[in-house]
């Protein structure tokens, strides 16, 4: 469920509305009954909330009217909207600890999520960057990627979650070659067994045969292209950032992977927040989320788009195990 004080119930009660999300799974919310169900008032929406324990999840009918919770009850039902809270925070990974023991266990076939804060899951005292590095965590992953999907561009990061000199200093070849990786077993799963996959470079023009910056292409990004070169895979770069973005979604590459977080994440955006899709790439389990965040702006008014979740929904359970 997310953050209860953000946009993440309202997001799920206006989702699961729609007929879509049942013709492609049998939707489960791991949150907090009440808080949906306040959510749900707040939306308009005429869906009913069923509180199950995490022992009920069998029990779960999945009517077209009646949203299933899982119901772990850490809601206060006075609980700001749009406001920091410890409490919210605690809670947010406490919802996402119990989603990942169920899709662990065998018992959903994928996760999708609503957003968290990042604020308030440090004040609820779990010191982690964001949903990826929890779930990695708990599954004892040792190294995951975020991707960004949208109809028109994907996204695979080398980095994401930490400051620019930082990322800058962690990006070598042997990250950047599981990266690449990690993207093209994405794509082949799903079907595309010779994906195109661009490859951003860290500088301004990629470099310019070493005019900007101090050569990290060649120390950084080359090497790890020519071992994917080396496999069979069919990988470019490393390619000016702007101009690959632009090829990208002209449908020119399959994949793109950007070298640091807003590299990224930018041009998804820009595309727009409704369409775009996070997905946790090399995790034992399916994880996929909305492209946007808690919004505590608009949380508790019922403005909030849910496009996105219900893209989010629909990879998901492309995605899942048959």
């Amino acid at each position: 469920m997310g953050d209860a004080a953000g946009v993440g119930p309202e997001v799920i009660m206006k989702s699961l509305a729609h007929a879509e999300p049942h013709a492609w799974c049998r939707p489960l919310v791991v949150g907090d009954a009440k808080r949906l169900s306040h959510a749900g008032r707040i939306v308009g929406s005429k869906l009913k909330v069923r509180s199950l324990t995490i022992d009920e999840v069998e029990k779960a009918e999945f009517a077209a009217d009646t949203v299933d919770c899982i119901d772990l009850k850490l809601i206060p039902e006075d609980l700001a909207w749009g406001a920091l809270s410890a409490t919210a925070g605690d809670a947010a990974y406490q919802f996402v600890k119990e989603a990942c023991d169920l899709a662990v266990r065998g018992k959903v076939a994928a996760i999708c999520t609503a957003p968290l804060n990042k604020a308030a899951l440090h004040m609820g005292g779990h010191h982690y960057p964001g949903h990826t590095e929890i779930l990695a965590a708990l599954t004892g992953t040792e190294e995951v990627s975020m991707m960004l999907s949208t109809p028109k561009l994907k996204v695979t990061h080398v980095t994401t979650h930490i400051g620019l000199i930082d990322a800058i200093a962690k990006i070598e070849p042997g990250l950047v070659e599981r990266t690449i990786g990690r993207a093209h077993a994405v794509l082949v799963k799903s079907g595309n067994s010779t994906p195109k996959i661009g490859v951003c470079g860290i500088n301004p023009h990629a470099g310019e045969n070493g005019l900007f910056g101090h050569g990290e292409e060649a120390e950084k990004i080359e090497p790890a292209i020519a071992a994917c070169l080396k496999k069979g895979w069919n990988v470019v770069g490393p390619l000016p950032a702007d101009t690959l973005f632009f090829l990208a979604q002209r449908g020119d590459y399959d994949m793109v992977i950007a070298m640091y977080h807003d590299q990224g994440h930018g041009p998804v955006k820009v595309l727009g927040i409704e369409a775009g899709v996070n997905i946790t790439v090399g995790l034992p389990v399916v994880r996929t989320s909305v492209d946007h965040g808690t919004a505590f702006d608009i949380a508790g008014t019922g403005k909030v788009d849910e496009r996105s979740m219900i893209e989010a929904l629909r990879q998901a359970a492309e995605l899942a195990p048959k």
